[in-house]
């Protein structure tokens, strides 16, 4: 049944039909029943699924990834779809429109896409009043970023902004550093900047009567080496865990002919082509560090077997998002299901 929508979705524009989809899915949520009958079709509530991470209780391990309700416009009615938690932004202090359109592009051959957004969103005011009003009692994970025109000098005040003002209404923060899509922003992946970033958001945090987990989503582009820097941040900061992996730069091994690709240009990669590597990372960070930290594993999860292989590999919840445009809402069901028969 999904095909003949995703077929009649996939005939507009990528960055066109998300927002006209959210806007059906805000109508039609409103008629009496249906987010009930969205529970029931989509929702698995099992015992089995259940989990307890970083001292926050999962209804199940399955997530929606940040960059699908980057503005928190629809947490509540997607949480109808039967995921576990919802991962909101990437929310920068300030509004910003992001980089010039088109910037958001289908590799149907590969089952992936390639954006370069460039944390488009309405700014930090404007997500917090949405959260005020949520009604749902799904998990909200908030992803943290930083305004483009804000020098990576000055970083720490923009995340320390969105971390104050998002504290009340998330349960979880994301400290995005390594979208590709905004000038400069991966090196902040580096060993002492980062460092520095992630003891800055702690020291606010132990401020707090009670603290909030707080996690670092990484690039799958990062040698070894730098995973292993990674593993020692961890160490050091004690931060909570890390989301694996982000989008990708490479563009290895794709069915898409060549010269599409160059005419897309710069971008994220998501989706299929970046499974195996995004796996991998999930893998190295798990066995170097002997499980010392929970690991959310996103990146190219399709079916129930994709997730299930991120879990072998050490990922403790997961992630989709493209997985969940090209799959439509009953992979969230299917993974679940498969959990509980595994």
């Amino acid at each position: 049944m999904y095909k003949i929508v995703r077929f009649f979705l996939f005939q507009f524009s990528p960055e066109f039909i998300h927002h006209t989809t959210f806007k059906i899915i805000k109508i039609v949520a409103i008629i009496p029943g249906v987010m009930w009958l969205w529970r029931v079709f989509f929702k698995v509530k099992e015992v089995g699924l259940a989990r307890e991470v970083f001292g926050l209780k999962f209804d199940n391990p399955v997530g929606l990834a940040a960059g699908f309700d980057k503005d928190a416009k629809l947490f509540d009615e997607l949480a109808s779809f039967g995921f576990g938690f919802i991962e909101i932004g990437t929310v920068t202090p300030l509004p910003q429109d992001g980089n010039p359109k088109p910037r958001l592009f289908r590799l149907n051959d590969d089952s992936g896409l390639i954006n370069r957004m460039g944390f488009n969103n309405q700014g930090i005011e404007v997500v917090v009043a949405r959260l005020r009003r949520k009604k749902s009692d799904i998990i909200i994970g908030g992803n943290i970023g930083k305004n483009k025109q804000t020098l990576n000098v000055d970083a720490l005040n923009d995340y320390a902004i969105c971390f104050e003002k998002l504290f009340s209404y998330v349960d979880y923060f994301a400290v995005n550093v390594s979208s590709p899509n905004t000038p400069g922003l991966r090196d902040l992946q580096e060993k002492k900047p980062l460092t520095a970033l992630l003891n800055s958001l702690q020291d606010l945090n132990n401020k707090k009567q009670k603290q909030k987990p707080i996690l670092l989503k990484i690039a799958p582009d990062l040698t070894n080496e730098q995973l292993d820097d990674i593993i020692d941040i961890i160490a050091e900061t004690k931060i909570d865990g890390v989301i694996a992996t982000n989008t990708t730069i490479d563009r290895s091994g794709l069915k898409t002919a060549e010269n599409s690709v160059q005419a897309i240009g710069n971008g994220g990669l998501s989706g299929k082509p970046i499974k195996s590597r995004s796996t991998q990372v999930i893998k190295y960070l798990a066995d170097k560090s002997n499980k010392a930290f929970p690991i959310i594993g996103v990146g190219g999860i399709h079916s129930a077997e994709d997730a299930l292989e991120k879990l072998d590999a050490g990922a403790t919840l997961l992630q989709v998002y493209t997985g969940f445009i090209y799959e439509g809402p009953s992979i969230v069901k299917r993974i679940n299901k498969a959990i509980l028969e595994k």
